[in-house]
């Protein structure tokens, strides 16, 4: 068929999801998919979306300096937009900020419709609606009084029924949806809500009987399939086989989502599988980045940092810090490398980059450097806890980041929970260094709140992961810029589905087309 496959990307967040097929070539080298429209409600996420979509408009040899001029602060996005008024006209056609559910669905309808122009048979829909709290009305039967209670309460089932109705009423080729792990064991009223999703996916207009009569097919099917696990003898899936471990393809981060292929019709091929590979760690992402030190949140200077960190020195390691083998040796020596005079980053920093794994996929040496590499500001005794966590790790064998139990009771934070997490282990996990030669636990969007779950693993760099660090372990590519107070940036990263991961399914998908 001709291409590019015109792309529909709902609930598109920073459009990660868009941004992997969108760099699918095929045999000609040429883009195999058009993201045609991207709808996202968050106003700094779809700003994001908006400069990528502008990006896009040129073939990525031809991006004019003026972008990465806007990147390095050397012009402002007006400038930009001033420049490239036709460019920016599309991106704007392109990337839409509306809300799913809220948004009039007929204006929501007409957009795509326009969106598509003539091509209505094969194009692609991708995007993670929220679905957990997914039921319909008219199956109160099943999930009783208190289950209709609980949906009529939370506005999210909206989103999903969205979602479901485009599929219903415009009927793509293909789908692509993604959510959380947690969808396999959502329920309402008792009642769990994956096999109920499964079954409205597969068959859409049952759920909206009213779009049947201007139906173009009468009886619409898709069938559903796993990107990582064949059908069993029966030709069906466990809902499990629906779980796709981002680390065991590539991706340097441990992210476990729930991932469906459908396929309009009665499809008996299997498609493609995901290809496992060997695992790629946090070290081998991140590590060419340029070093910088965290900020005291209140009077930092270079020296005040390092009397607050050095004030380590006088901490009494208690028996059970040592039971990993952390000695006062260790600390002091570690003590010995912290460099206060590093640079504390900023919107963009110049460097050249070359990270040990997927360099082509992460470096674009016309930047000259990396954009929102800056980091955050930490009071003192989270400064200590830092430092001490960080050697702690390196000093584990097996690596291991410190429990709360492992911390010397100096430097346990005043919270009241800590005595209980002391005794029962529940959430003594608080900080959390992500260890150099693994993959990275899951990024989320709370690393926009605190950096204590995201502990970078160089004890002299005292701090959490930047907002590019974040990037890197979602394999964003540094060209990619993240609009917004750094907050944003932080929540639109953990938000975003990994692009590397959905260049890997759009191989998948570019065949069945």
């Amino acid at each position: 068929m001709s291409h590019p496959i015109p792309v529909i990307d709902l609930f598109a967040g920073p459009g990660g999801l868009g941004e992997g097929f969108s760099r699918w070539r095929g045999r000609d080298r040429k883009p195999m998919f058009k993201i045609r429209l991207s709808i996202e409600t968050d106003p700094w996420a779809h700003r994001t979306l908006l400069l990528r979509s502008f990006y896009r408009q040129f073939d990525s040899a031809n991006v004019p300096a003026s972008y990465y001029q806007y990147l390095r602060e050397e012009i402002e996005f007006d400038d930009l937009e001033q420049k490239f008024k036709p460019e920016f006209a599309a991106a704007r056609e392109e990337a839409w900020q509306a809300t799913l559910g809220k948004t009039d669905s007929e204006e929501v309808s007409s957009r795509i419709s326009s969106a598509l122009g003539r091509e209505r048979d094969n194009w692609l829909l991708i995007g993670g609606p929220p679905c957990q709290a997914y039921s319909l009305v008219g199956r109160s039967r099943i999930i009783g009084e208190k289950g209709r209670a609980e949906y009529e309460k939370d506005h999210r089932h909206f989103l999903y029924r969205e979602y479901l109705r485009i599929i219903a009423r415009h009927q793509p080729a293909v789908f692509v949806m993604e959510n959380v792990k947690g969808l396999l064991s959502a329920q309402v009223g008792g009642q769990p809500m994956f096999p109920l999703i499964r079954a409205d996916l597969q068959d859409p207009l049952q759920v909206f009987p009213d779009l049947r009569a201007d139906s173009r097919r009468k009886n619409l099917h898709y069938t559903l399939f796993s990107l990582v696990a064949p059908r069993d003898l029966a030709g069906d899936f466990e809902s499990s086989d629906f779980i796709v471990r981002a680390e065991d393809y590539g991706i340097p981060q441990a992210r476990h989502r729930v991932i469906i292929l459908g396929v309009r019709g009665e499809a008996a091929m299997q498609p493609g599988l995901l290809r496992s590979v060997d695992s790629v760690s946090v070290r081998e992402v991140i590590s060419d980045l340029p070093p910088l030190r965290s900020r005291l949140s209140s009077k930092d200077t270079p020296e005040a940092w390092g009397a607050a960190v050095r004030a380590l020195s006088a901490v009494r390691l208690s028996d059970k810090s040592n039971g990993a083998g952390l000695s006062r040796a260790e600390l002091e020596r570690e003590l010995k490398r912290i460099r206060p005079h590093l640079p504390v980053g900023g919107a963009f920093a110049p460097c050249q980059t070359r990270p040990a794994q997927h360099e082509r996929w992460y470096v674009d040496r016309r930047l000259g450097g990396v954009c929102n590499h800056e980091t955050r500001g930490h009071i003192a005794e989270d400064l200590r806890r830092y430092f001490f966590a960080a050697v702690f790790a390196a000093a584990s064998n097996p690596p291991r980041s410190p429990l709360l139990q492992d911390f010397p009771t100096s430097l346990l934070p005043d919270h009241k929970n800590v005595g209980e997490a002391l005794k029962t282990t529940k959430f003594n996990d608080r900080f959390r260094v992500q260890l150099a030669d693994r993959p990275s636990t899951t990024v989320v969007s709370h690393i926009s709140k605190d950096g204590h779950y995201y502990i970078h693993y160089d004890p002299s760099q005292c701090r959490s992961l930047t907002v590019r660090e974040a990037a890197r372990l979602q394999t964003f590519p540094d060209n990619y810029f993240f609009e917004g107070p750094r907050t944003e940036q932080y929540h639109q990263v953990g938000n975003a589905v990994p692009p590397l991961l959905a260049y890997k399914i759009a191989k998948i998908v570019a065949d069945i087309f």
